[in-house]
């Protein structure tokens, strides 16, 4: 049920939010949003890492994964 509510409000919220704004712009400041709330939780619950305990290999491919969505869209 929470689930349901959360997507309903999120879809809501990006109405509203792109009235008069660029899709884009809106996106990257929903994204900053995104990163600023969940490297806040990750050091709250103790899971946060250093990028340097990140191997090469799997950094290159999360931010091929990345790449990967942002030219999806």
């Amino acid at each position: 049920m929470l689930s349901a509510l959360f997507a309903a409000l999120t879809a809501i919220f990006a109405k509203v939010g792109l009235e008069n704004i660029n899709p884009d712009l809106a996106t990257f400041i929903r994204t900053i949003v995104v990163i600023v709330t969940l490297g806040f939780l990750l050091a709250v619950i103790g899971q946060f890492q250093s990028l340097g305990s990140i191997s090469a290999r799997l950094g290159i491919a999360l931010i091929a994964g990345g790449a990967v969505l942002v030219a999806y869209r």
